[in-house]
């Protein structure tokens, strides 16, 4: 789904505001049942660590990144750490173990095939099955990458990532907005609060996000190129939350970025489209450029011609970030011990 442009917070337009207001009553509608639900479902507690990655707008604002660089945090302490995903836009229901051999991008979709490479990953439409699948093969933290709005597993550590530049939008709830619960509600239940920025030299503005004055740390972390883009001419595409963000980095790197198409997020490319930029890139004397999450949902056969320029995240204090995660996971294990002997 292609955002609307009302969404952005910008002038609306007459037809936006039209648009806007016509909504509404439904995103009351559904900010009710969220919260609703929220409140009267009583989380079931799983014997694993679990912190949960989420957001609050719909689309893309760099959460896959964020949960890798938790599952490689524990990693590097020896602490055994799975993910557990719903796997959107893929057929699998779960819980299943994440098979990049055996399965495809239409299997998982494409962000379990990313955590995979680093931890073993779970999909489960059920997060608690899921999150218990995990427990009985070992894991002793669980990194979700998403769900911070689906209250049934319990959550020990939640952090909330935010788009530095887009914010929250016009700050309506969908589909009068891209929030998928308001702002104050969602941030009451975070412990922490990732502000992801173009770089490492913009700073964000925490008063524009109505972060100034929260009580909770708030990191600032970037998404940084493991290597540099090809030095080819390049026609770039991507079909994620906002691909702009992928051209301009692309290009801030040095990359000669001749054109550039976008798509919704987590878009299945079809053979005519595919053929139709390799058609773009000879028309340029280019290379075709794309994100690592679009990639992998590419067919196998056509990711020869393709060249997917990865990126990592960056944080601002990447040593707080680590500390946050195992200080909490340390207090949860000492809870747990006081309540088996109170």
């Amino acid at each position: 789904m292609k955002p609307p442009r009302f969404w952005s917070g910008g002038k609306a337009g007459a037809l936006g505001s039209v648009a806007q207001a016509a909504f509404t009553p439904l995103s009351r509608i559904y900010e009710w049942a969220g919260a609703r639900r929220i409140a009267r479902t009583v989380p079931v507690e799983v014997p694993p660590f679990v912190v949960c990655i989420g957001n609050l707008t719909l689309g893309g604002t760099g959460k896959t990144p964020i949960a890798i660089a938790a599952l490689e945090t524990f990693n590097e302490r020896k602490i055994t750490a799975h993910s557990v995903t719903r796997g959107y836009g893929g057929s699998l229901t779960g819980p299943v173990r994440v098979d990049p051999d055996r399965q495809t991008a239409e299997d998982t979709g494409d962000e379990p095939r990313l955590l995979a490479r680093v931890a073993p990953t779970w999909i489960s439409r059920d997060r608690v099955f899921g999150a218990r699948q995990a427990g009985v093969a070992g894991a002793k933290a669980i990194v979700l990458d998403d769900g911070y709005q689906n209250p049934r597993l319990g959550k020990d550590f939640s952090i909330l990532v935010v788009d530095g530049e887009a914010g929250w939008g016009n700050g309506r709830v969908f589909p009068a907005g891209p929030l998928r619960e308001p702002v104050a509600a969602g941030l009451a239940r975070a412990q922490a609060v990732i502000v992801m920025m173009p770089d490492g030299e913009t700073e964000p503005d925490l008063r524009a996000l109505d972060l100034d004055e929260l009580e909770i740390p708030v990191l600032t972390a970037w998404l940084e190129p493991v290597s540099p883009p090809p030095q080819e001419k390049l026609v770039a595409f991507a079909g994620i939350g906002r691909p702009q963000k992928f051209f301009d980095s692309l290009t801030a790197a040095g990359g000669q970025v001749a054109e550039t198409r976008g798509f919704s997020d987590h878009h299945p490319y079809s053979p005519r489209e595919l053929a139709e930029l390799r058609d773009l890139a000879d028309g340029h004397g280019a290379s075709l450029v794309t994100t690592e999450k679009d990639w992998v949902r590419i067919p196998a056969e056509y990711r020869t011609a393709i060249t997917a320029w990865p990126v990592r995240a960056a944080f601002r204090e990447p040593e707080r970030f680590k500390a946050l995660l195992l200080d909490a996971m340390d207090a949860a294990k000492a809870e747990q011990l006081e309540d088996k002997t109170s």
